[in-house]
């Protein structure tokens, strides 16, 4: 094993393992693994471990266990509100395992700290490409798999985590898993979507489909939310279409109001006939299937060269019913301050099939048709108005729940065990046992504050 640094607390690792990645106590590691992009909650661990296998990752974990020490598993380092942070235990940092192993005619294998963009230029060569892709390809395929993962072919293909063949787990216990849907199948239920909770993912293997080569984006404007979100339910029900989302944009005039339709090429390319948007302004644009991907890493390379991309980012995400949405946006719309989302902020209106959900712990509204409903906030640098507005989200979380919905917990709101439980309904003696089976000593992921120690 490598020590890197100088250990604040020596005695305290004294015994761990020897790996073939490094464990890294020197100041600047824990420091790092402190923060995430949220840049509003900080918890300094211990040491940072490097895997350099899945079998260092299970020698941790165990070790971990023996000495009743937190871990969190950390992709990214995306999350928005210290979900993969841990105050003086163990941050497994993913990243050291990021290969794409293998491309196969209808599936890649890939260790999960690599990122979605990495799989997509190991595959996209052979014009093939995963089903559902997030907006951001920055994200880990480990990390997305165990929130949900959504993106513009949710639509039509259900969640990241409801599109994986299988999945090599460490338990909290320190077990070393490859499970599906046919193999150790409740472990493999609560892993997907479980927010870290029951193990960590070490390699999946991943379904792929034919990619268009070429697509048109349409983007179309439209007067007011309730008028996109109608057209957006009938572009739920058309074939001929690959990619859906919606947004709702700070403008001059207060709100701009749009959806992007993509269809692939070679075709008539044409938008759909029979919607309501402003014709006039609608605008199209051919482009490559990366490409179509490619166009946050402009946004973030905008960001960072300003420095914004480190500035506070209090997002809030949830999953509304149908039957609810156009009121709960109208409310929003009425009372949230466009200035709160920052020039790059946004409203994200996605809708979406539960029925095409697979994925047991990822808890949905009851109503055929769901939307996604994101307020992706960049807000000027400023840690009192960041703390003001995750107060803020916890009422737009309140009143989500009064309307149906769920939230996507991925969110800078803060949640208690009785949250969770609410969250969870009816599946939560499934959590609780999965939670006493898998993670007997509750030492993983602690910054979702889902169990106190044990």
């Amino acid at each position: 094993m490598e020590m890197q640094g100088e250990p604040r607390h020596a005695g305290m690792l004294a015994g761990f393992p020897a790996v073939a990645g490094s464990l890294d106590a020197a100041p600047e590691a824990p420091a790092t693994a402190a923060e995430d992009f949220g840049h509003l909650i900080s918890r300094r661990p211990l040491a940072v471990l490097r895997p350099g296998s899945a079998h260092d990752v299970a020698a941790a974990v165990r070790w971990a266990a023996r000495h009743r020490m937190p871990l969190a598993a950390r992709g990214q380092g995306h999350s928005v509100y210290g979900r993969a942070q841990v105050e003086g235990g163990l941050v497994v940092d993913m990243s050291s395992l990021g290969a794409v192993r293998a491309v196969e005619p209808d599936r890649v294998v890939v260790d999960a700290g690599a990122t979605w963009q990495s799989v997509l230029d190991a595959t996209l060569p052979h014009r093939l490409t995963p089903p559902v892709l997030t907006d951001y390809l920055g994200l880990s395929v480990g990390g997305t798999i165990s929130a949900g993962g959504i993106g513009g072919m949710t639509f039509r293909r259900g969640f990241q985590s409801c599109n994986v063949i299988e999945l090599e787990v460490v338990t909290g216990s320190g077990d070393l898993v490859t499970c599906s849907t046919m193999r150790h199948p409740e472990l493999f239920d609560a892993v997907r979507a479980g927010l870290g909770q029951f193990g960590i993912i070490t390699r999946a293997v991943l379904p792929l489909v034919p990619a268009p080569e070429q697509i048109r984006l349409h983007t179309l404007t439209y007067r007011d939310a309730p008028t996109m979100t109608a057209d957006q339910r009938r572009l739920l029900t058309m074939d001929g279409i690959d990619y859906l989302e919606g947004a709702i944009r700070p403008h001059s005039s207060g709100w701009q109001h749009v959806i992007e339709v993509a269809v692939g090429l070679p075709g008539d390319g044409g938008v759909p006939a029979g919607l309501s948007d402003d014709q006039a302004q609608a605008e199209s644009a051919d482009m490559s299937y990366l490409d179509l991907f490619r166009r946050l890493s402009q946004l973030e390379n905008q960001l960072r060269s300003t420095g914004a991309w480190r500035h506070p980012h209090p997002w809030l995400n949830s999953f509304l019913p149908d039957s609810t949405t156009d009121a709960v946006i109208v409310e929003l719309l009425r009372t949230l301050d466009p200035l709160e989302l920052g020039e790059y902020g946004r409203i994200l209106v996605y809708p979406f099939l539960p029925a095409h959900a697979r994925t047991p712990l990822l808890r949905l509204p009851e109503d055929d048709v769901a939307f996604l409903v994101n307020l992706v906030r960049f807000p000027k640098n400023d840690p009192s108005l960041a703390n003001d507005l995750v107060e803020a989200n916890r009422v737009v979380y309140d009143r989500v729940r009064a309307a149906g919905g769920r939230s996507y917990p991925v969110s800078a709101v803060a949640l208690t065990q009785a949250d969770w439980k609410d969250h969870f309904g009816p599946a939560w003696p499934a959590v609780l046992d999965a939670k006493d089976r898998f993670d007997p000593r509750h030492l993983l992921s602690p910054g979702q504050e889902m169990f106190p120690p044990r």
